[in-house]
């Protein structure tokens, strides 16, 4: 498999096995980078190392949602610089891997990648922003349908099967799994019958002078 295209790049089409092998790879990215915040905590004397390490299974992607809340601002004076370095760059790649691996299985189910959006970006950022919004019974309508586009991206993206054959955005994958698995298994020999038949020679007759005296 080519991992840059597989974790970097938006052309062509993934089926939903690698999508959740995308989410994998940043849940366990996730825990080691989780692992050297506590390292560098540790150095600078201020914490020490938790034994649990939560696996997060959302592509890292809390704190990209964190820049659009001004209530989390007051807390950057009191990060280190390490830390937030370390942060920044963790979310930049989960994002982007998630962005590349998404968009490519949205072409997968023969959707524009631009469907992110209302899969994604509208739902997770209110959901982020939930208290902030109106407690009242107009805005009911609304909370339903944002809670249904994010309900029908995780089972579009995620749970169902690859718009099958070819489409505008590329071959299908799992034609292609099945022809390659195909090339290179051998195909079963078949039994040769003729092969197995011992072949006698036609004089198999006892040797001269061995014969059987039937008179006695």
């Amino acid at each position: 498999m080519d991992w840059i295209w597989y974790l970097f790049r938006f052309d062509g089409r993934i089926n939903r096995a690698l999508l959740w092998q995308a989410l994998l790879i940043v849940a366990l990215l996730t825990a080691v980078q989780e692992v050297i915040v506590q390292v560098i905590g540790v150095l600078e004397g201020a914490t020490s190392i938790s034994p649990k390490i939560m696996l997060n299974f959302d592509f890292g992607l809390d704190d990209l949602f964190k820049v659009v809340d001004l209530r989390g601002y007051r807390l950057l004076p009191t990060a280190d610089l390490p830390t937030l370095i370390l942060k920044l760059f963790g979310t930049s790649l989960f994002f982007w891997i998630y962005l590349a691996t998404a968009i490519k299985r949205l072409h997968d189910r023969d959707r524009s990648g631009w469907w992110i959006v209302p899969f994604f970006f509208a739902p997770r950022l209110l959901f982020y922003v939930w208290d902030l919004l109106p407690d009242s019974s107009w805005f009911i309508p609304f909370d339903w349908a944002i809670h249904a586009l994010w309900l029908w991206g995780l089972v579009e993206t995620f749970c169902l099967r690859d718009n099958v054959g070819d489409n505008r955005f590329g071959s299908d994958p799992l034609a292609e799994i099945e022809e390659r698995f195909a090339s290179t298994s051998s195909p079963a020999k078949s039994w040769d019958q003729q092969a197995e038949l011992e072949i006698v020679p036609p004089n198999a007759s006892p040797p001269g002078g061995m014969h059987v005296n039937r008179g006695s």
